[in-house]
């Protein structure tokens, strides 16, 4: 060491090692995110050709298909199939033959490649300055999302040219130059998607006049030339239609997330609806527009012309899914002040833009009218009321600092602890918390219910004979109490009650009630008890995957009484009151008392009384007890339920260390922090305090 310091050398050499370090792992991750851009570009191809031809690309097959519209003599729009302007009908009626000849293969890898170039174009558009990660990883990142996005999937699936007119305008506002040529670029765009000649506002209130000017001239242009080619299409399209209205599926259709499908669905039509409309599509429209012109002077041209896309997505009047990929480019905007706030708004625009609706919002029916419009709530949003930071903002590019705690060593000193579990001394964001746990909960009931190949009926066999081995198993240990239990329960009315109250209600309520005060009241042992459910559950869906189990109550011959879903007719492939709902051979391990017991532990070990840790013990007994009586589950199942629940907690320690003190959770949130400055001192203070009170273990 004293050599080390007094000639330098070692150390230049150390630094040198670990600025090389540092490249190796960027390029080893942008390495591996291009991979993940090739596997989900590869996967779409999959789906699409390995699809019957008849059921693929389907909106082009009814263009230039055998019996297509660009075959027929008469009206695109005859058929109200063609959805399309007379322009695009314009462009698309010489390709015919050539589409025929590629349909399938051409379409499909053209598509990718028009998707691949929008994502370098984004990713050379991102504002600046950005670091040299950012600059590295932007590209593969950005295509990514947009192959997993529903607007592009929607695209290659139904073969339409939607990506065409963003890839237009990106190109005019990013890469083009000349005025003439930026203006030719996006008036050509307008004339495939009229709504986005709201971008030439844009243009013109940036300073930008003369390429608004070659906007609109080119849109009139193109759109005068297909109204002398076509006039009778034309006079359909602009006039008959306004601009495309009715044209395609209903309008009052959940694929069409525009303000005009939304007030269809909520049940408003005639003079009413139109007037809401154009009112408040005339209100967003000019609110979009002078936020955008606001960020674009800011120089963030790409959240401008997000904003922009998103606006023309509200004002149209039937937009489908394949037209909503400007919601998505909003996913640049930065929001929040707290670097713990700065991913609610992208999560949340990812999550709309990639997952079915369902997966958002439960399925409820006070909440239909969110559910339905999810994407156009988000485009709204974007366009009127998220407050982006803008770069002059001191917050823009320093948000106040995450608090940690110091890092400890795990007891397997070789396995790192994951940055994303650190322990972090504040409470995360209240709305990115209910959004993932959301989501996380649909896509675990999904991975559920796919554990016996999505239905019921074809586990059945194997189910029932794994429910055999267990009750051999549980009587060669003398533990088969199950038939007893629950015959004894059933001549008990009030007993049998309160063990089906108890089986249909506690499940959810008790662990929910549990995060919400730990969220609340213990920060830091919210993160700990969240991650340990979090590897639990995790656990459990292994089990139900590699190991379908009937439980007592659907096993043939057992004679045990459902107590909660009522008689079961085992004659029938499909019994039961839930089977279209869940697995109902998810029942190793049991998550009701694995769930149940994770509550008890939790609450005995944060718990500040006895009696409130004795309380919080009673409820994985009578969890245990309701599960036996009622018939849903074995006594083994509660062992495995136990089991994946102590792996929960351990894999939590073995990847986020000890559990951190609530002591130094509770200095760091009372400890004033303003600005990123006072943030960062606050932040080495409490790992300080979070050193002195955990020590690493020897």
């Amino acid at each position: 060491m004293a050599n080390a310091e007094h000639s330098g050398r070692p150390a230049e050499a150390f630094g040198a090692t670990a600025a090389d370090t540092a490249r190796t792992r960027l390029r080893a991750a942008r390495l591996g995110l291009w991979l993940l851009a090739a596997v989900l570009a590869v996967r779409q191809v999959a789906v699409v050709l390995g699809t019957p031809r008849g059921e693929r690309l389907t909106d082009l097959e009814t263009w230039v298909g055998p019996d297509g519209v660009l075959h027929v003599n008469g009206s695109l729009y005859d058929s109200t199939r063609f959805t399309g302007t007379p322009f695009g009908g314009l462009v698309l009626k010489p390709l015919t033959r050539a589409a025929e000849q590629a349909l399938g293969w051409g379409w499909t890898f053209g598509t990718l490649l028009l998707v691949a170039a929008l994502g370098l174009v984004v990713a050379r558009a991102l504002p600046q300055p950005v670091t040299r990660r950012t600059a590295l990883l932007a590209a593969p990142v950005t295509i990514s999302l947009l192959m997993l996005s529903l607007p592009v999937r929607n695209t290659l699936w139904l073969g339409q040219t939607s990506i065409i007119p963003v890839l237009l305008v990106l190109l005019g506002c990013f890469v083009v130059r000349d005025w003439r040529a930026a203006g030719v670029l996006i008036g050509l765009a307008a004339a495939l998607q009229p709504t986005v000649l709201l971008f030439a506002a844009l243009l013109w209130f940036t300073g930008r006049r003369r390429a608004a000017a070659a906007t609109g001239a080119s849109f009139t242009a193109v759109t005068v030339l297909a109204w002398a080619a076509m006039p009778h299409d034309s006079y359909t399209y602009w006039v008959h239609h306004m601009a495309g209205v009715g044209l395609g599926g209903e309008a009052d259709a959940l694929a069409n997330q525009s303000l005009h499908g939304a007030l269809l669905r909520l049940g408003l039509s005639g003079p009413l609806e139109i007037g809401l409309f154009l009112s408040l599509g005339a209100a967003v429209a000019a609110l979009g527009v002078r936020r955008a012109v606001r960020y674009a002077r800011d120089g963030q041209l790409l959240l401008a012309v997000a904003l922009t896309g998103c606006a023309a997505i509200v004002v149209s009047p039937t937009t489908w899914q394949h037209q909503l990929l400007w919601v998505l480019l909003a996913v640049v905007g930065r929001v929040g002040k707290r670097a713990s706030d700065r991913y609610v708004w992208p999560v949340a625009v990812i999550l709309v833009m990639t997952l079915p609706a369902k997966m958002m919002l439960p399925n409820m029916a006070a909440l239909y009218p969110l559910r339905d419009n999810a994407v156009l709530l988000a485009a709204v949003a974007a366009a009127t009321v998220v407050p982006f930071l803008p770069r002059t903002s001191p917050y823009y590019r320093a948000p106040v600092p995450t608090q940690y705690a110091q890092p400890v060593p795990t007891r397997w000193r070789r396995v790192p602890l994951l940055p994303v579990l650190k322990r972090v001394l504040t409470r995360p964001n209240l709305l990115l918390e209910l959004l993932l746990i959301r989501v996380t909960y649909a896509a675990y009931q999904q991975v559920r219910l796919g554990a016996t190949g999505g239905t019921n009926t074809g586990g059945r066999a194997r189910a029932e004979a794994h429910g055999r081995q267990i009750l051999d198993i549980e009587r060669f240990l003398h533990i088969d109490i199950e038939h007893w239990a629950n015959h004894a329960v059933v001549k008990v009315g009030w007993l049998r009650d309160f063990f089906d109250f108890y089986y249909e209600s506690f499940h959810f309520v008790v662990p929910l009630s549990v995060l919400a005060l730990l969220y609340w009241r213990r920060p830091v042992d919210y993160r700990w008890a969240r991650a340990s459910l979090g590897f639990a559950t995790l656990l459990a869906l292994v089990g139900f995957w590699l190991y379908p189990l009937a439980p007592p109550r659907l096993m043939p011959n057992l004679g045990v009484i459902d107590t909660v879903h009522g008689v079961q007719d085992f004659s029938k492939p499909d019994y039961g009151t839930l089977t279209a709902l869940t697995n109902q051979y998810a029942a190793m391990p049991s998550l009701h008392f694995g769930w149940s017991l994770w509550c008890g532990l939790v609450i005995a070990i944060v718990a500040p009384k006895w009696w409130m840790k004795a309380l919080g013990l009673l409820h994985p007994f009578f969890t245990v007890s309701a599960i036996v009586a009622t018939g849903n589950h074995w006594v083994l199942d509660a062992v495995g339920g136990a089991l994946v629940v102590g792996g929960g907690f351990g894999l939590s320690y073995l990847f986020m260390g000890p559990r951190a003190r609530s002591a130094t959770a509770t200095a760091a949130l009372t400890a004033p922090a303003e600005g990123a400055a006072g943030a960062v001192k606050s932040t080495e203070s409490a790992g300080s305090a979070a050193q002195e009170k955990n020590p690493a273990p020897s």
